[in-house]
């Protein structure tokens, strides 16, 4: 099992061996997938991530989030 330590500023350093299964390099961009049952996934962002750095963010959008800062 590999194992790393959050920060006070909740940053980690990912292990070298994911780093490698991943083909990490500094500046990549990761996807996290949260399951029903608790399990969390990383992978390697896309490439439709990596043009667009707001895509992450999509989760949140919403017709109620629209309708709400539509007049700001």
């Amino acid at each position: 099992m590999l194992t790393s330590r959050l920060t006070e500023k909740s940053q980690t350093t990912i292990p070298k061996a994911v780093r490698r299964a991943l083909s990490l390099r500094p500046g990549d961009n990761l996807a996290y997938t949260v399951h029903a049952d608790g399990v969390v996934t990383v992978a390697r962002a896309g490439a439709e991530l990596e043009q667009d750095p707001f895509a992450a963010f999509s989760e949140w959008s919403s017709k109620e989030d629209e309708e709400a800062y539509a007049g700001l």
